[in-house]
């Protein structure tokens, strides 16, 4: 049996991740090791921080190559930061380049509401994806963001929520997919996700 393996480039909730993942029966790897990477059935991205910051630690030992290589082969998750990554460019704290494994930019989030976007929010599902096979129309997962991806292309988002106005949810393109909520901590909705991820490339 294969394994996913969990970028570790110091950004993340690594353990939060693999325990969701591990409660599933997925064998997961944590790892900083670009062969590890490549040898991967599938790859999770995580990330909490600031885009600029993120991006520099994936860029300073060249993993941003390697998920830019391997998402031509395999399965590639990114969860909320880890997501925005998928992008572009981020517009937080300074413009920065992203993987643009996505395209589109990571913008704040225009509305009127209090930010960051902080709880638990419904999600409708503007165009089909694998990742969201047996999730119901309106089934809650938990946000933490303030910052958001704006898709170029309206076909790449699999998912959307409303936060005083359209919020992108999760992207797919071709292999890679992003959530910007938190699966892992969105319940049995969450789990289910990982569970669809986690078969994809088995």
């Amino acid at each position: 049996m294969g394994y996913t393996a969990v970028v570790d480039y110091g950004v993340g909730n690594l353990k939060s991740v693999t325990n969701a993942m591990h409660y599933l029966g997925l064998k997961t790897c944590i790892t900083s090791d670009p062969k590890e990477l490549e040898l991967a059935d599938a790859i999770i991205l995580p990330g909490v921080g600031a885009f600029p910051d993120a991006a520099d630690k994936l860029r300073g030992p060249g993993l941003d190559e390697v998920l830019i290589a391997q998402a031509r082969r395999k399965p590639i998750l990114g969860i909320c930061l880890g997501m925005q990554l998928l992008f572009d460019r981020g517009e937080e704290v300074r413009e920065c380049k992203g993987l643009s494994l996505v395209g589109g930019c990571v913008r704040k989030i225009e509305t009127d509401l209090k930010l960051p976007h902080i709880g638990w929010n419904s999600l409708s599902f503007p165009n089909a994806s694998p990742l969201f096979a047996g999730v119901e129309e309106g089934s809650y997962v938990y946000f933490v963001h303030s910052f958001c991806g704006v898709a170029t292309d309206s076909a790449t988002v699999i998912a959307a929520t409303d936060y005083g106005g359209p919020v992108t949810a999760a992207v797919q393109k071709g292999n890679v997919y992003g959530c910007q909520f938190h699966p892992e901590k969105s319940g049995e909705v969450g789990l289910q996700i990982l569970k669809n991820f986690g078969g994809l490339n088995r």
